[in-house]
């Protein structure tokens, strides 16, 4: 095979056709390759006690969404449990246990970072040794955030290539590796990135490694990707007012089956980097439940008991089935009234502007925003090509590549625009 290295400018949006440069524009090459788009491969996602979930989930949904047949497999050595305690208390469920993928072939094996998700990862004998055979066969691997460093690195799976890790670890890249900046690196069979904010486009990335770059542009168009990645993000806001809690911010972001995996996971991880109490609850009748994708997410309380609190802002992911099964929910509807008649801050994203606000009258005299292909639900659409709309107490937004300029904007709200920087800064979103 041939070797080529693809560096994804910051500027350079390569999955938004026909508005932008061809991606193969961006690529730095040494000689020629191309990719058959071929369906049904097969990915293989480890995950453990402390991975980053917007890392896993984001590339789960959207290696998914190009028709991969991903495995999400447990690296945790405790009593053969497919539940993995995820960085900032999000609770994932894996698909199967790692020692019953050893035997499979794979047409890629990719990495979320996270710590010590990243190190559970390296000291696990089992995923060394798939990892190691599966690279030397020429198969496809991939890792982000940590695990470049912590993990491939220390396999010696980065030698003579070049790469990019987080930037604190970049340090920590053997030596023998050509170290870069990029946030994404294709080099050969190789694909690295450099944390939760370059997830989509690493994610995107390997879909054209597996599809081509024309599979990559389909998948990215129903996302609403950003037109510029790494850039500052901003939003549209009317009738600002100040968004007040006591001392931490209690917020309640309901799941249902259907819900929106990445949506979900990155408004929960988002907020609680910013230090506010998360209640994620079930709207189901048992704590799991499976997404849009078919990620599944263990909630930490049901709705019943989640409405007996108070909260300083309520947020509903999108996902059709999921909105479907939120606007059906009077108890949820009922709170949503509540907390619109109060003036305390609410939101939503994707379908759920449309398909739950809109009908029980929480957009009324507001302006907002939706899921491209539902705007025309709003009775409102005058500010719906805006990416985040905040129109006083209120917040939406479009779909799964807005999701983190939309979580990012809630802690303007709550805390300020240099802390919303900050985090997303350390997100390497900015």
């Amino acid at each position: 095979m041939a070797t080529w290295h693809l560096t994804l400018s910051p500027l350079a949006p390569p999955w938004r056709k026909p508005l932008l440069t061809p991606i193969r524009s961006q690529i730095s090459t040494s000689s020629s390759s191309s990719s058959m788009a071929v369906e049904n491969k097969k990915i293989l996602i480890p995950i453990a006690d402390g991975t980053e979930p917007m890392e896993a989930v984001i590339t789960v949904d959207v290696l998914r969404r190009a028709g991969a047949d991903v495995v999400v497999a447990s690296a945790n050595n405790k009593g053969g449990l497919l539940r993995v305690d995820a960085c900032w208390g999000i609770k994932l469920v894996a698909d199967s246990l790692l020692s019953d993928c050893c035997s499979t072939a794979f047409d890629l094996i990719s990495l979320p970072g996270g710590m010590p998700g990243s190190a559970t990862l390296r000291d696990c004998g089992e995923l060394e040794q798939l990892v190691k055979e599966h690279a030397k066969k020429g198969g496809l691997y991939a890792a982000i955030c940590a695990a470049p460093a912590v993990a491939l690195g220390s396999w010696g799976l980065l030698n003579g290539l070049k790469a990019t890790c987080y930037p604190a670890f970049m340090d920590k890249l053997p030596s023998d590796v050509t170290k870069v900046e990029s946030r994404v690196q294709v080099d050969g069979k190789v694909v690295t990135s450099r944390g939760a904010g370059t997830a989509i486009e690493f994610s995107l990335a390997l879909v054209e490694q597996l599809y081509g770059e024309d599979k990559a542009v389909e998948v990215a168009g129903p996302m609403v990707m950003r037109p510029h990645h790494g850039v500052e993000f901003t939003m549209r806001e009317l009738n600002s007012v100040e968004w007040r809690f006591s001392s931490t911010p209690q917020i309640l972001v309901p799941i249902a089956n259907g819900s929106e995996e990445m949506e979900a996971i990155m408004i929960i991880d988002i907020l609680r980097r910013a230090k506010a109490n998360v209640i994620v609850a079930s709207v189901e009748d048992k704590l799991e439940i499976v997404a849009s994708r078919k990620v599944k997410i263990v909630a930490d309380v049901l709705l019943d008991e989640a409405i007996k609190q108070q909260y300083d802002l309520i947020v509903l992911p999108g996902g059709i089935t999921g909105a479907e099964t939120f606007s059906k929910c009077k108890k949820l509807v009922d709170l949503l009234k509540k907390q619109q008649e109060s003036n305390k801050p609410y939101g939503a994203i994707c379908a759920s502007p449309a398909l739950v606000l809109e009908p029980h009258g929480l957009l009324k005299d507001k302006k907002a925003t939706a899921y491209p292909a539902l705007c025309s639900k709003l009775s409102d659409q005058s500010e719906c090509e805006n990416r985040v709309v905040v129109d006083g107490n209120l917040i939406t937004s479009r779909g799964p590549g807005t999701s983190m300029e939309f979580s990012l904007t809630i802690v303007e709200k709550l805390f300020g625009r240099e802390r919303a920087l900050e985090l997303a800064k350390s997100l390497v979103f900015v």
